[in-house]
C-alpha cells in the first residue's frame, strides 16, 4: 500500500502535478533565504543545461508548434535566472570580502578562467554580451515575434472560412476539420505567446546591465565601508564576482535569445533544420565556386593572411567540386534507371498498367457542378454564399426528413456554360439552369402589377415566370409584387426543392442503420424485437423509402418502428407495411398538410370510378397500375389539375381522400403531375378532423 502511495506521488510528481508547486517553492527559496554556495553551482549549472536543451530542441523541431510550450518554459526559465541573480547577489554582497570562490565555484570559474581575471576585460565582454543580446537577438526575434503574431491573426478568418470551404465540398471529413481548425487557433495563440514572452528576454537583458551596475556599486560600498578594504582591494574581489555572476547568468540569456529566435524564424517543414540548410544552401556547386574564387583573389594580395584565406578558398572550392560530382552521380543513376525501367517494361498494349479500386471513382451522392463565372460564388475568400446557403438547406431538410442529408460536392466544370450550374443526384442530372450572379432574380407569384426589363427565363425551381433584373431595380420590382432573391438563393432553392423531390433516392442502408442506432438508445427492446428478428434492414428501408417518395417525413421513427413491429406479423408486403405505418402516422401526416387547421377540405373520386379501381385491385390487376381507359384517365388528370389550381389559389392543400385499397395506385397516378396532390385513405384521417369535401372527379363530365 505505501508503495503505491509513493508510486502515485512520483507519477503525480512527473505529469507536472507538483512540478509548477515545487518550482515555485524553490524560485520563492532562492528570493528570500540565503543559499549556500554549493547549490548555487547546482542551480547556475542546471540553468546553462536548460538553455542548451531549450536551444537543441528549437533546433530540432520541424515546425513552430512542435514545440508550441516553449513562451512557458521561457518565462520560467527567465523567473530561475533571475531569482539566482538575487541569490547570487546576496552570497557576494555578504560573502564577496572573503574573495575567490565566496560564491560558488561556477562564478569564480567565469570571473578567472573566462575573462582571465581582468575585470576590466570582463566588464567589457559582458557589455558585448548584452549588446549582442539585446540589440541584435533580442530585438530582431521581438520584431518577428510582433509581424508574425500580427498576420498570423489577420489570416486566421480565412483560414477558418477555407476549413468550411473544404468541409463543405466534401474534401475533408469532421475530425480532419476539427483538427485543422485546431491547429489554427494554436498556431495564433502561440505566436501570440512568442510576442509577448519576447518582451520577457529583453526585460532579462536590461535587468542584466542594472544588476551588474547594482552589484558593483553596493559591493565597492560594503567592501569598503564595513569589510575596511581599500579601494583596489574591493573593486578587485567585487568586481570579479559580480562580472562572474553577469557572465553565468547572461551566457544562458543568450542561448535562450537564439532559441527564441529560431523558433520565430522557422517555417513549417517536415525535414529538421539542419537537413533544410544543407539542401537550401549547398544544393548547387555555383555558389561556392564563386565564394572560392573571391577568397583566393583577396588571399593572393599583399598584406593580407595568404594561408587562411587561399585554405579556406580551397576548402571552398573542393566543396563546390564534390557537390558537382554528386550531381553528376545522381543523373547517371537516374538514366541508367530510366533505361534499366524502358528495357523492362512490357511491350505497349492496350492495357498494361495493373488496376486498382482506387481507379474506380465513386459517384456523388449529390453533386454540384458550376461554371467557370459562378465559382466567386462558392469561395468565400471573395464574398460567396452559396456554401453557408447550402449548409443551411441541408440543416433544414435534415430536420423536416428525419435523417441527416448527404453533403454536397461542388467542382466546377468547364463544359458547361459559364454561367451555369448542374445538380446531379448519385451521378445523373436531376436539374440544371443558367443565372446571372451579378443580377438579381424577380419571381413572378401569380400576381403582379407591371412589367420589368431584363432577362425573362423561368425560375429553375419551380417553373414559375421570372426576371432577371439588375440589382439597382430591386426596390421598384417588390413595389410591383415580385418576390426578388440573389442568385446565391436561386441555386440554393433549386437544390432545396431536388432533394425534397428526391429524398427517397437519398436514405441507404447506413442512414437506416444510424436511424436504429438513434432509437437503440431510448428503445433498446423495440429494436432487438423487430431488426432484424422479423424484418430485415432492407424491408425497413423499401416502407421508408416509401413514406419519403409521398413528403412523409420520418421524425417520428419510434412510432413507425412499434407499427411495423406490430403489422409485420401479419405480412411482409412493403405497400402493406408502408399503409400500417400511415395510419400509425395521421396525425403527423395531416399536421405536415394542413397545419393545425381543424377543418380538412378533400376531393373524392366518383363512386362508380372508384368501386370500379377496387374491382380492378380485387381481381389482381392493381400492380399493374391504373385500369381506366384512355380518355378517363385524360379527363380524371384534367379534372385533378383545376380542382388543385382552384385549391392553390384559396391558398389551401388539395388532398384527394379516397378508399385504402385504391390509395397506392392513385397516389402513384397523380405524383408527377404539375400540381400537388396528397392522396390519404380514410383510415389516415384523424377523429379530431373535420372532413369537408369541395369537389368529386372522375365522373363523365370531369
Amino acid at each position: 500500500m505505501e508503495r503505491e502511495v509513493i508510486l502515485n506521488n512520483v507519477r503525480g510528481l512527473t505529469q507536472g502535478n507538483l512540478g509548477i508547486p515545487l518550482l515555485l517553492l524553490v524560485i520563492l527559496g532562492m528570493v528570500t533565504l540565503p543559499m549556500p554556495a554549493f547549490l548555487l553551482d547546482v542551480f547556475f549549472t542546471f540553468n546553462i543545461a536548460l538553455s542548451i536543451v531549450v536551444l537543441l530542441v528549437s533546433i530540432y523541431a520541424l515546425r513552430p508548434l512542435d514545440f508550441a510550450v516553449f513562451p512557458t518554459i521561457l518565462l520560467a526559465a527567465t523567473l530561475l535566472r533571475l531569482a539566482l541573480n538575487v541569490a547570487s547577489t546576496r552570497v557576494v554582497l555578504l560573502f564577496g570580502h572573503e574573495g575567490g570562490d565566496a560564491a560558488g565555484k561556477v562564478i569564480q570559474a567565469f570571473g578567472d578562467v573566462v575573462v582571465g581575471g581582468n575585470y576590466v576585460v570582463g566588464i567589457v565582454v559582458f557589455l558585448i554580451l548584452v549588446i549582442i543580446n539585446f540589440v541584435v537577438v533580442t530585438k530582431g526575434a521581438g520584431r518577428i515575434s510582433e509581424v508574425s503574431a500580427r498576420f498570423t491573426l489577420d489570416a486566421m478568418p480565412g483560414k477558418q472560412m477555407a476549413i468550411d470551404a473544404d468541409l463543405n465540398a466534401g474534401l475533408i471529413n469532421q475530425d480532419e476539420a476539427r483538427a485543422r481548425r485546431s491547429e489554427v487557433t494554436q498556431e495564433a495563440d502561440f505566436y501570440g505567446a512568442m510576442d509577448g514572452a519576447s518582451k520577457f528576454v529583453r526585460g532579462d537583458a536590461v535587468a542584466g546591465i542594472l544588476i551588474l551596475v547594482i552589484n558593483l556599486l553596493g559591493g565597492l560600498g560594503i567592501g569598503m565601508v564595513q569589510h575596511g578594504l581599500n579601494f583596489d582591494m574591493a573593486l578587485q574581489y567585487y568586481s570579479l564576482l559580480t562580472i562572474g555572476d553577469g557572465l553565468v547568468a547572461q551566457i544562458p540569456s543568450l542561448l535562450l535569445s537564439t532559441a527564441a529566435a529560431v523558433m520565430v524564424t522557422r517555417a513549417n517543414s517536415s525535414e529538421a533544420m539542419g537537413t533544410q540548410v544543407f539542401r537550401q544552401m549547398f544544393a548547387s556547386p555555383r555558389a561556392l565556386s564563386v565564394a572560392a574564387a573571391i577568397l583566393f583573389i583577396m588571399g593572393v594580395v599583399p598584406g593580407m593572411p595568404h594561408f587562411a584565406f587561399i585554405s579556406l578558398a580551397a576548402a571552398a572550392a573542393g566543396g563546390a567540386w564534390w557537390i558537382n560530382r554528386e550531381e553528376q552521380r545522381r543523373a547517371e543513376q537516374a538514366a541508367e534507371q530510366a533505361e534499366k525501367a524502358e528495357e523492362e517494361a512490357p511491350a505497349p498494349t492496350e492495357d498494361n498498367r495493373e488496376l486498382g479500386w482506387d481507379d474506380v471513382m465513386p459517384v456523388d451522392m449529390i453533386g454540384l457542378e458550376v461554371g467557370y463565372r459562378l465559382i466567386p460564388m462558392v469561395d468565400k475568400m471573395q464574398g460567396g454564399q452559396l456554401l453557408g446557403r447550402i449548409k443551411g438547406v441541408r440543416k433544414k431538410l435534415s430536420q423536416d426528413l428525419g435523417f441527416l442529408v448527404p453533403s454536397v460536392h461542388i467542382r466546377d466544370n468547364l463544359d458547361l456554360l459559364p454561367g451555369a450550374y448542374r445538380i446531379t443526384l448519385m451521378g445523373v442530372i436531376a436539374g440544371e439552369a443558367e443565372i446571372y450572379p451579378d443580377r438579381e432574380l424577380a419571381i413572378n407569384p401569380g400576381q403582379v402589377f407591371g412589367d420589368l426589363n431584363g432577362i425573362s427565363v423561368k425560375d429553375p425551381a419551380f417553373g414559375l415566370d421570372a426576371v432577371w433584373i439588375d440589382k439597382s431595380h430591386k426596390e421598384h420590382a417588390q413595389t410591383l409584387g415580385y418576390t426578388v432573391v440573389d442568385a446565391s438563393t436561386v441555386v440554393a432553392t433549386h437544390i432545396n426543392q431536388v432533394l425534397q423531390t428526391h429524398a427517397h433516392e437519398l436514405l441507404g442502408h447506413e442512414e437506416v442503420q444510424q436511424l436504429l442506432d438513434l432509437l437503440t438508445k431510448s428503445s433498446p427492446k423495440l429494436v432487438e424485437e423487430l431488426v432484424p428478428k422479423k424484418l430485415s434492414i432492407s424491408a425497413l428501408l423499401k416502407v421508408l423509402q416509401n413514406l419519403l417518395m409521398e413528403q412523409v417525413p420520418l421524425k417520428d421513427f419510434r412510432s413507425i418502428a412499434e407499427a411495423l413491429a406490430e403489422a409485420v406479423q401479419r405480412t411482409q408486403d412493403p405497400l402493406a407495411l408502408t399503409a400500417a405505418v400511415r395510419v400509425a402516422i395521421s396525425r403527423l401526416i395531416v399536421q405536415t398538410i394542413n397545419g393545425s387547421e381543424p377543418d380538412l377540405a378533400v376531393i373524392t373520386l366518383e363512386p362508380s370510378l372508384e368501386q370500379m379501381l377496387l374491382g380492378s385491385m380485387q381481381q389482381g390487376q392493381g400492380d399493374e397500375g391504373l385500369v381506366l381507359e384512355p380518355g378517363m384517365a385524360e379527363r380524371l388528370q384534367r379534372s385533378l389539375a383545376e380542382t388543385a389550381q382552384r385549391q392553390e389559389m384559396a391558398g389551401k392543400p388539395s388532398v384527394l381522400l379516397v378508399a385504402a385499397p385504391v390509395r397506392p395506385l392513385m397516389a402513384k397516378f397523380v405524383r408527377y403531375g404539375e400540381h400537388q396532390i396528397h392522396v390519404l385513405s380514410y383510415q389516415e384521417i384523424p377523429e379530431n378532423k373535420k372532413v369537408t369535401i369541395v369537389a368529386t372527379v372522375g365522373g363523365q363530365n370531369g
